[in-house]
């Protein structure tokens, strides 16, 4: 995987297919371990998978190979997941609402309407909030929210700084009214993240 992190996915970053097709059973493997530390559960429901250049390179591959949509594909799905690699002076996760049921999974959206407006990371106690993704509006007029939240946590020079203390505590919190939860962020997966944050 990326030894430098890398801001951006290039068209001469992408393999060929046939040369993808031979690598995607060990690539898959090799993901496995740093999805493992990008990932928080928070609640009984709502996991958050922090993004980097190594997942969303997977993910344009796995598109591609999948889809088979050559250049043409190639340019969209450049343009949908680029914005998700952190930039250095962010995270950027995407938060799935999981719940298998399809009635209560249902029940549920419709009662977390703008969810994506009660998210925050706590660093040293000074909240910041989640900056969901512009293009799509993730909240019908009805007030269901959607199931995907594409989300950018951008944080000051100080902020970084911050992260990157161990001594201070890093919290993931959702403050809905019907869906209240935080959690730490702690141990491998706060290293992994603090990797994001350019010096």
């Amino acid at each position: 995987m990326t030894a430098v992190q890398k801001r951006e996915i290039t068209p001469e970053d992408i393999l060929p297919l046939a040369e993808y097709q031979k690598i995607r059973k060990d690539h898959k493997k090799k993901l496995i371990p740093i999805k493992k530390n990008r990932r928080v559960e928070i609640g009984p429901f709502a996991t958050f998978y922090f993004e980097n250049y190594d997942t969303m390179w997977s993910q344009i591959q796995e598109m591609l190979y999948i889809e088979q949509g050559g250049d043409e594909q190639l340019q969209d799905e450049l343009a949908a997941y680029n914005p998700l690699i952190p930039n250095g002076s962010e995270l950027v996760a995407t938060l799935m609402i999981e719940i298998d049921d399809p009635v209560r999974r249902d029940f549920m959206l419709r009662q977390l309407g703008h969810i994506e407006k009660t998210i925050y990371l706590s660093v040293g106690g000074e909240k910041i909030y989640a900056v969901p993704e512009q293009e799509v509006e993730r909240t019908t007029d009805d007030g269901k929210a959607s199931s995907i939240h594409f989300l950018h946590f951008p944080l000051t020079e100080t902020q970084k700084a911050t992260f990157k203390d161990p001594a201070t505590d890093v919290q993931l919190g959702i403050e809905h009214e019907n869906y209240g939860h935080i959690t730490l962020i702690k141990g491998d997966t706060r290293t992994a993240l603090a990797k994001d944050l350019a010096s």
